[in-house]
């Protein structure tokens, strides 16, 4: 008998924190969106919060210094010199659209900027410091993660596991600060804001263990990285976790001048999927890298694909407590 008590006394330690942290996890999420706003209530959150996203602004700024690289940047050089505006439709550029956009989001008193990678389009030195020199002069705290362009020279000879690392490290680690480049996060007006580098469509093995952690702690969370989730009748663009991900569906590897995607997803992919896409605690999901707005609803929560900032688009959004 004693033994039977001692079993049930012992499962019911280990049950009790089970049901408490369970009682976290619940809450009700409300989204509306209108072209580039984006309003999300949650019966877990108690304060306002303001995050203006940003994702593909292409800077292609250069000086003397990128004299050395030119064979490897010429490209991306003249992809995006002029755009045309997505509201107004009058000729731009990534230098202005970004200037304008960050100035728009003190004007709306933004508490973050998030920016969602492909800022510039090769790791250029003047365009990291251009970025730096405009968020310093705005006064908002901002994150950032990487996108493919960001830390790719076209021809370069590298993985692109050795190429992201050693230009993360050399050119673009001043716009991570303090932060791990591969997966990070903060925390503003309770709210979990998590940064994870998805740039090369692969997940690692402590990008899994992190979600799978943050999705166990019962605070409210907004996952940010550059590519998509993988959602029914997307591309393989929406990358993460597509199950036709992989070198036969790779068509611009030639183009970029870079190795070609390996075989397919490995299992730490969609191991990554389903724990973020199951998390009860995700408030959504924000991407770049398909230039376009879009919205994917996935068992039951949105995630969000911004349009390129290189033509002044960005989403506003807005996270506020539920009230009934």
């Amino acid at each position: 008998m004693n033994n039977l008590l001692k079993r049930i006394v012992i499962l019911l330690l280990l049950f009790c924190p089970m049901v408490s942290q369970a009682k976290k996890f619940k809450q009700e999420v409300i989204h509306s969106c209108t072209g580039e706003q984006v309003r999300i209530y949650s019966s877990a959150v108690t304060d306002t919060l303001r995050i203006f996203v940003i994702a593909d602004t292409h800077l292609w700024l250069s000086d003397e210094r990128e004299a050395p690289f030119r064979q490897y940047s010429k490209r991306m050089a003249a992809a995006y010199n002029e755009t045309t505006h997505f509201k107004t439709g009058e000729k731009t550029n990534p230098e202005k659209a970004f200037r304008q956009t960050v100035a728009l989001a003190k004007v709306k008193n933004a508490d973050v900027i998030a920016l969602l990678g492909d800022i510039v389009s090769y790791p250029s030195e003047r365009a990291v410091e251009f970025v730096q020199e405009v968020m310093r002069e705005s006064g908002i705290p901002y994150y950032y993660t990487c996108g493919n362009h960001d830390w790719h020279y076209e021809g370069m000879e590298g993985t692109s596991h050795e190429l992201r690392k050693k230009w993360r490290e050399e050119r673009l680690s001043q716009l991570f600060g303090k932060y791990d480049p591969v997966a990070y996060g903060v925390e503003h007006k309770g709210v979990r804001l998590l940064f994870f580098d998805t740039s090369n469509y692969e997940i690692e093995s402590r990008q899994l263990d992190f979600i799978r952690k943050e999705a166990k702690s019962g605070v409210p969370f907004i996952l940010f990285q550059h590519i998509p989730l993988y959602a029914p009748s997307r591309s393989v663009a929406y990358g993460i976790g597509h199950p036709k991900w992989g070198a036969a569906a790779d068509g611009g590897y030639q183009t970029e001048r870079r190795n070609r995607w390996p075989e397919g997803h490995q299992k730490v992919d969609y191991d990554f999927y389903e724990t973020l896409v199951e998390a009860p605690n995700l408030l959504a999901t924000f991407a770049g890298h398909v230039h376009v707005y879009g919205t994917d609803i996935i068992k039951g929560r949105p995630h969000y694909t911004v349009a390129a900032n290189h033509s002044g688009a960005y989403y506003e959004v807005t996270v506020m407590p539920l009230k009934r």
